[in-house]
């Protein structure tokens, strides 16, 4: 018996005064219509990355929100994220209406986030180790802040394919920027502090005018990292961190 398809689910953190809105995608398969589940390593993978949000942006106004697609597989022309994640902004720009919208998103979430960069809230786009086919469209990039991050030992998405990506958003996007991270893979185990803190201070950045040096700080430490953050927000296509 086929297994039964679920709602997909929509939850929020927001502060008392919100002034921006990020949403949080998480990854999945190429093809599956099998449920999505809390439990699944996918799914799991990005709390970290919200609640590093959460933390660093609670007290700059920013709303965490984070979908659980209804199923685990992209499946190809149907798309099945793609719905899922239109569905979920429309439901954000109700709820906080004309506050800017940034996705964050991994993998399947990645490619999903970059698919649905049209809704005319969408200010900002973060692809964490992002799936990208050269069949997706790049047009409602446009005037969009685009950052993707890859990991250099990444064996399930490639590297190249996020750096060529940026190249060709380069004339029509905001600015657009590709950061290698040095030695890691496609989960995101190998630094996490890096990712998190690269996330959270391209989005405050971005959305709220946080400088990257109080964001960094909050989750690394590093003055290299604050030096990419403050590169990446300024427009800077390749970095390495």
């Amino acid at each position: 018996m086929p297994e039964v398809r679920s709602a997909r689910r929509l939850s929020v953190d927001a502060p008392s005064d919100v002034r921006a809105v990020v949403l949080v995608l998480h990854g999945g398969r190429e093809v599956s219509e099998a449920r999505t589940r809390n439990t699944q390593l996918a799914v799991l993978r990005m709390i970290p990355i919200a609640r590093a949000l959460v933390r660093a942006g609670r007290n700059h106004g920013l709303a965490v929100a984070r979908l659980r697609f209804s199923v685990r597989g992209w499946n190809g022309p149907q798309r099945s994220p793609v719905a899922d994640a239109q569905w979920a902004l429309e439901q954000l720009a109700e709820r906080f209406p004309g506050r800017p919208i940034a996705i964050v998103g991994h993998s399947m979430g990645g490619r999903t986030a970059i698919n649905v960069a049209a809704h005319p809230s969408v200010s900002t786009i973060v692809g964490l180790a992002p799936w990208i086919e050269r069949s997706d469209p790049i047009e409602q990039l446009a005037g969009r802040r685009v950052l993707l991050a890859h990991g250099t030992r990444d064996r399930i998405t490639d590297p190249r394919r996020s750096q060529r990506l940026v190249g060709e958003i380069e004339p029509i996007a905001r600015s657009a920027t590709f950061v290698a991270i040095d030695g890691d893979k496609h989960a995101m185990l190998g630094r996490p502090d890096v990712w998190n803190a690269l996330t959270t201070g391209y989005v405050l950045g971005a959305l709220c005018d946080v400088p990257p040096d109080a964001s960094a700080r909050d989750e690394t430490g590093g003055a290299q990292l604050t030096n990419v953050l403050q590169q990446a927000l300024a427009g800077q296509a390749a970095l390495v961190v």
